[in-house]
């Protein structure tokens, strides 16, 4: 991630060439993702580090730092992507590495990650590391035998051999003393001090290196896992070896092969005999599946069943609440809908002072009464817990609803819901379907953001969607002309000012926040539209929204030069940036965008003012154009009918 944000369309080429690398190979891929956290809440203690981690790399890289940080909506254009390229993917209901060791070991694959964890695992035909698989240098032999991809291919049996192992059942003790993502056990500290004093190992290893050695030294004396353990025992005290037995016997067991079949879910997209137990008696049937097909996120298991959310965090202006408290409401209305029961629901939309449950004032004796999901996000420079309480809101003041039957809600009552909860006028269902729910968000932003979004901030937001729209009318084929050369004109103008350097260019943090609350907002109104069965069309993400175009973009409109400039010289341009302006534009008050003036300067004033309302286009001529760039029967309608 850099300083302004995600940069999906650099991301969805990497993954393209990936797996286009991978077909040029004749390899074919599955793909399986982590679900939500475990439910046995193993990894609890990891997942706070990890987030407050996360929050001290965003602030080193908002000041200019190095660092990495996965940008908010990466795991959902990695998904799109995915479905684009029709490669087959499932997302697993919880950690999905003891699944993924038992679908490799029966197709007899090798497993590519980055995860570590694998290294244990025994796998049949291997572990090779993301790192080192070479997919962007392939090989081609003189005799066209077929192309290949250099890689370096982990095998359990080697490494037990190399340390002298004589079983590898004793690799998962090995990695529970060494320390992964569960373990953290105070008494094993005096055992494992007598372990790395006997490491052989140079004077030049690190500790980290020397503490490896002696473990895997002092494993090579035993010959099962049990032998071994009892030896760990010995050297604690005795009221804490039986605790202690438990504790490391259960953490083995997680480097065993998981009773999920996978194969079954590729070949008829069915696995409902292995949903977990937590998860089945809280989630109906068409819940499970849609989270096993990475339709639903695995944010609305975790609020479902653990009642908790983690909220990421992003480089954005610490010293400024979270950029997710943007989004809050938008979460209450998720939590309402998850946490609700058959019984009827009031609606109780509250104004934002009553929304955030620390506060106490208005609504409270209501809010009372409400479930309540513990949210974990940035406070300042810290993590904190807060306990946020649902919206529960109906889609018909005549019908009871539960979660079982939100599938069968009318589809213009879940659009009504979805609209009314973004506060946004149907005006928006006029736009082309894929881009109704990231305007009806960004109409949402622009209400709720603080600092307050300006009218530039806006622009830029718009301008970067068009671009990314630009661009999926270059490369439909068939397209060439007359219009095709205007339209590549002003895409190859909008880009060359994201690739454009700027000297002594700065990070403006709190334009970063701006955006950083949109990309918030976006997330939480995608996800609430999954929970919502699609009400609206899923957008395409994977190029709509570049970090560094948008800053830039913002950049270049503040120093005088106009939106419209850039877009001079397609009418099909035009038009789609000036029908997203004007769709947002109505739903803010008349002056929203202005800027205000001293009186002493009135005449200059009035100006501006005049220049103001044509930029937005919200003239009375503006309002009566008709718009042609969506039409059925224009040649550019390919921008109406994306589907994922």
């Amino acid at each position: 991630m850099s300083q302004c944000g995600g940069e999906y369309d650099l991301f969805t080429d990497v993954i393209c060439k990936f797996f286009e690398a991978l077909s040029l190979c004749n390899i074919a891929p599955y793909v399986v993702f982590d679900g939500g956290c475990d439910f046995t809440d193993k990894k609890f203690e990891t997942l706070k580090q990890r987030a407050r981690e996360k929050i001290q790399k965003a602030r080193v890289i908002s000041r200019g730092g190095g660092g990495m940080l996965l940008p908010l909506l990466n795991p959902e254009v990695f998904k799109q992507v995915l479905l684009q390229l029709q490669i087959p993917f499932v997302q697993c209901h919880s950690e999905a590495d003891r699944d993924i060791v038992t679908l490799a070991n029966q197709w007899t694959c090798p497993v590519v990650t980055l995860d570590s964890d694998f290294c244990i695992f025994d796998l049949k035909a291997g572990y090779c590391p993301l790192n080192y698989f070479k997919w962007q240098d392939i090989i081609t032999p003189n005799d066209h035998s077929g192309s290949y991809i250099l890689a370096q291919c982990f095998s359990v049996d080697n490494f037990c051999k190399h340390f002298n192992l004589v079983n590898k059942a004793l690799l998962p003790l090995f990695a529970v003393l060494n320390g992964n993502d569960y373990v953290n056990i105070p008494p094993l500290e005096t055992f494992l001090s007598r372990v790395h004093i006997n490491a052989k190992t140079s004077c030049s290893a690190g500790g980290k290196n020397m503490r490896i050695q002696g473990l895997l030294n002092w494993l090579s004396k035993f010959s099962d896992p049990k032998e071994a353990i009892e030896n760990i025992l010995k050297c604690l005290k005795q009221n804490e070896r039986e605790e202690i037995r438990k504790i490391l016997c259960s953490l083995i067991d997680e480097y065993t092969q998981s009773e999920v079949d996978l194969t079954k879910f590729f070949q008829n997209k069915d696995l409902r005999a292995h949903v977990p137990i937590a998860l089945a008696s809280k989630a109906p049937e068409w819940m499970c599946l849609a989270l096993m097909k990475g339709e639903l996120a695995p944010f609305l298991s975790d609020c479902l069943i653990l009642k908790r959310a983690f909220l990421h965090n992003q480089v954005e202006n610490a010293s400024r609440p979270s950029s997710n408290r943007c989004s809050l409401y938008i979460r209450q209305v998720i939590y309402g809908l998850l946490l609700c029961t058959s019984e009827p629901c009031p609606d109780l939309t509250l104004d934002l002072s009553s929304r955030v449950s620390v506060q106490a004032g208005i609504g409270e004796e209501r809010l009372g009464k409400m479930p309540c999901v513990d949210e974990f996000d940035r406070y300042e420079q810290t993590l904190r817990k807060s306990s946020v309480q649902a919206v529960l809101k109906t889609f018909n003041a005549n019908e009871n609803y539960s979660l079982q039957r939100l599938p069968e809600i009318s589809l213009s009552d879940r659009i009504s819901f979805l609209l009314d909860v973004l506060s946004v006028k149907p005006d928006v269902l006029a736009l082309p379907a894929h881009l109704q729910l990231t305007v009806a968000v960004t109409c949402y932003w622009v209400v709720h953001a603080e600092p307050k979004v300006t009218l530039h901030h806006l622009q830029a937001l718009l301008l970067c969607i068009v671009t990314g729209e630009l661009n999926k009318i270059i490369h439909k084929p068939g397209n060439s002309g007359s219009d095709e050369k205007s339209i590549r004109m002003v895409h190859d103008r909008l880009s060359q000012v994201k690739e454009r350097k700027q000297q002594m260019w700065n990070l403006d943090i709190d334009v970063a926040h701006v955006f950083c609350q949109w990309q918030s907002c976006l997330l939480m109104g995608i996800y609430l539209n999954q929970l919502l069965c699609s009400a609206l069309p899923v957008p395409d993400i994977t190029r709509l929204y570049s970090g560094t175009s948008v800053h830039r973009l913002h950049q270049t409109l503040k120093s005088t030069v106009a939106a419209e400039d850039l877009l001079k010289g397609s009418l099909i341009a035009s038009e789609v940036y000036h029908e997203l302006l004007h769709t947002v534009i109505i739903t803010v008050p008349a002056d929203f965008f202005q800027t205000k003036h001293k009186s002493k300067h009135r005449s200059r004033a009035k100006g501006n003012e005049k220049q103001t309302t044509n930029s937005t286009g919200s003239s009375s001529k503006d309002n009566q154009r008709q718009c042609t760039w969506h039409d059925t029967n224009n040649r550019f309608a390919a921008l109406t009918t994306e589907k994922f």
